[in-house]
C-alpha cells in the first residue's frame, strides 16, 4: 500500500494549525479565566481572612473593654460602699460624741446642782442651829451669869500676852474718848469697880471707862478703844465652833464630790 505523503503532511499541518488555533483561541482564554478566577478566589479568601482577623481583634477588644468596664464598675461600687461605710461611721461617731457631751454636761449640771443643794442645806442648817443656840443662851442669860462672865473677863485682861497688851495699852493711851465696856446686862457697881481696878492695875494707869448695856451680845463683855477690842463671850465660842463645823463639812463634801464624778470610760479601738 502506497503512503500519500502529501496527504500526511497536509493532515499534520492541519493538525498543527488546529492545535495552535485551539491553544490561541480556546485553551489560553480558558487558562487565563481560570487564573483570574483563582486570583479572585485567593483575594476573596485573603479578604475573608483579614476580615476574620479584624473581627477577632474587635471581639478581643470588646472583651477587654468589657472586662475593664466590669473592673471599673466593681471598683466604683467598692469605693461607694467604702465611702458610705466611712460616712456612716463618721455620723455614728459624731452622734456618740454629741451624746457623750450632752450626758457629761447633764451629769455635771446634776452634780453641781446636788452639791449646791447640799451646801445650801448645810449652810442653812448650820445657821439655824447656831441661831437657835444663840437665842437659847440669850434667853437663859441672867444678871448673875453676866457677873460671872465679868470675872472671866477680868482674868482674861490680866492674862493678855505681851503684844496684845502693848497694842491695847497704846490704844488706851492715845484715845481721846473713854474706853467703852459693853455687856448684855447692866453690871452692878461692884463688878464695874472690879473691871476698873483690873484695867488700872494691868496698864499701870488711870483708865477712863464708860459702861454701856449691849443686848445684842450673847453672854459676854467687850472692851473697845481707839480701834482695839478685847472681848469674851459665849458667842465667840459659837463662832469658832461654827467655823470648825463648816470646815469639817467642806472636807466631807470633797470625797462625796469625787464619788459623784462619772468614771472614765475606756477607749475603744473601733471608736464604739
Amino acid at each position: 500500500m502506497l503512503i500519500d505523503w502529501f496527504t500526511v503532511i497536509a493532515q499534520a499541518l492541519n493538525f498543527l494549525i488546529l492545535v495552535w488555533l485551539l491553544k490561541r483561541f480556546l485553551y489560553k482564554p480558558i487558562l487565563n479565566a481560570l487564573d483570574a478566577r483563582e486570583k479572585r478566589i485567593a483575594t476573596e479568601l485573603a479578604d475573608a481572612d483579614a476580615k476574620k482577623t479584624e473581627a477577632g481583634q474587635e471581639r478581643d477588644e470588646f472583651t477587654r473593654k468589657n472586662e475593664e468596664f466590669d473592673q471599673q464598675r466593681a471598683a466604683l461600687l467598692k469605693k461607694a460602699e467604702d465611702e458610705a461605710t466611712a460616712e456612716r461611721q463618721r455620723l455614728l461617731d459624731e452622734a456618740r460624741k454629741e451624746s457623750d457631751t450632752l450626758r457629761t454636761k447633764w451629769q455635771e449640771a446634776l452634780r453641781s446642782e446636788h452639791q449646791s443643794l447640799n451646801k445650801e442645806l448645810t449652810r442653812r442648817t448650820r445657821e439655824e442651829i447656831f441661831a437657835i443656840a444663840r437665842k437659847t443662851l440669850a434667853d437663859l442669860a441672867t444678871t448673875s451669869l453676866e457677873e460671872r462672865l465679868g470675872e472671866v473677863f477680868i482674868r482674861r485682861l490680866r492674862e493678855m500676852d505681851g503684844q496684845a497688851k502693848e497694842g491695847l495699852a497704846e490704844a488706851l493711851k492715845t484715845a481721846s474718848d473713854p474706853a467703852i465696856v459693853r455687856s448684855a446686862f447692866d453690871l452692878p457697881a461692884e463688878q464695874r469697880a472690879a473691871i476698873q481696878h483690873a484695867l488700872n492695875e494691868t496698864f499701870s494707869a488711870e483708865i477712863h471707862v464708860r459702861f454701856e448695856p449691849a443686848p445684842d451680845l450673847v453672854s459676854g463683855i467687850e472692851l473697845t478703844t481707839n480701834g482695839q477690842k478685847v472681848a469674851w463671850s459665849i458667842a465667840d465660842y459659837l463662832v469658832s465652833l461654827e467655823k470648825d463645823v463648816g470646815e469639817l463639812l467642806k472636807e466631807k463634801a470633797k470625797p462625796e464630790a469625787n464619788a459623784d464624778a462619772p468614771p472614765e470610760q475606756p477607749a475603744n479601738e473601733h471608736g464604739t
